[in-house]
């Protein structure tokens, strides 16, 4: 495929085909036409413009556990090529470098005054084990570039750390930088994922974490995939009514929401999903920009059922309204 020969019309850049059909399905209510740039083969001739469409890409971090390494690669060049000749891009080129790097987002979040997790990044084994005796226990590890819960382990002391770190379990990430973060204990059993679509606020999300899981996947998709092992062997159990639901305790006036839209309009993100939780101390923590967000079909049934758009017609929304905007 040499994508220069691309017709104008809304686009999702993406790799993984399991996390379409939401939003096919709402396109298709719409009465809007897309198509797909599945990003695992193709080319672009630099020195020709790209068509004058809308270009949403849903480019993920965990691209390499499907086999599909150099999509995130992919995904820097044809958003450069695109960026470059003023296509309207949706989630760009330093989106996708959050996406694949929480080093980037603890730093940027960090920047602006939230509070984020002590974390320290790791660039070997034995700075791994070092610099774990600089932190409190019990503490976990993560990668830095990861999605789905990778590398996300609890560990109670060093030395368990270093069993598993010499063990034929333990797998870096895919960047080579893993990460030491202090553990955070919720003052309740639950975290809060906040959604935003153009950058404002669209619904709160309650996510139960009572079984020690971290794989807080909201995608049905995640559903399917084998669970990989965290310290409390949880899977991704977005079959479960009570395990995501609405949050109605927060809205678009609560202070850490408007905070959080600032941040996103600074950094060109107009699509992402946040997560945060309430410490022990009563503060409130952010942990994770996900900017590449998928909608639990449970929450999103549940807010049509109040008569509201779901955000993945909310998304169609934007993006054709996006592209009315082009063609004048």
């Amino acid at each position: 495929m040499l994508y220069n020969t691309l017709q104008p019309k809304i686009y999702i850049i993406h790799e993984n085909n399991e996390w379409i059909p939401p939003f096919a399905a709402a396109f298709k209510r719409a009465g809007v036409e897309f198509d797909e740039i599945y990003l695992v083969d193709g080319a672009i001739a630099l020195d020709t413009p790209p068509p004058n469409g809308v270009f949403w890409s849903r480019l993920s971090a965990s691209s390499h556990t499907r086999n599909h390494t150099f999509s995130k690669e992919y995904g820097r060049s044809l958003l450069r090529w695109l960026e470059s000749y003023g296509r309207c891009v949706i989630n760009g080129s330093n989106v996708l470098e959050f996406e694949v790097s929480k080093v980037a987002q603890y730093l940027a979040l960090n920047k602006a005054g939230f509070k984020v997790p002590k974390t320290i990044a790791t660039f070997s084994k034995q700075d791994l084990l070092q610099r774990a005796k600089e932190l409190p226990t019990p503490f976990i590890t993560k990668h830095n570039q990861g999605g789905k819960g990778l590398g996300v382990r609890l560990f109670e002391n060093v030395g368990s750390l270093q069993e598993f770190v010499e063990s034929s379990e333990f797998e870096s990430s895919c960047d080579g930088i893993v990460l030491l973060q202090e553990y955070i204990e919720s003052k309740e059993p639950f975290i809060t994922r906040l959604e935003f679509i153009d950058g404002a606020f669209v619904y709160a999300v309650r996510v139960d974490t009572s079984n020690g899981a971290f794989e807080l996947c909201p995608a049905d998709a995640c559903a399917l995939e084998q669970a990989r092992p965290s310290f409390a062997g949880a899977a991704c159990d977005v079959g479960s009514a009570q395990k995501f639901r609405l949050q109605e305790d927060i809205d678009s006036t609560h202070p850490l929401v408007a905070a959080l839209e600032q941040f996103l309009q600074q950094h060109n993100i107009q699509i992402a999903g946040i997560e945060f939780m309430r410490n022990k101390q009563d503060e409130l923590v952010v942990y994770d920009i996900n900017t590449n967000t998928n909608y639990n079909s449970l929450v999103e049934s549940a807010l049509v059922a109040q008569g509201k758009l779901s955000a993945a017609d909310r998304v169609v929304q934007f993006l054709h309204n996006r592209l009315q905007h082009i063609k004048g």
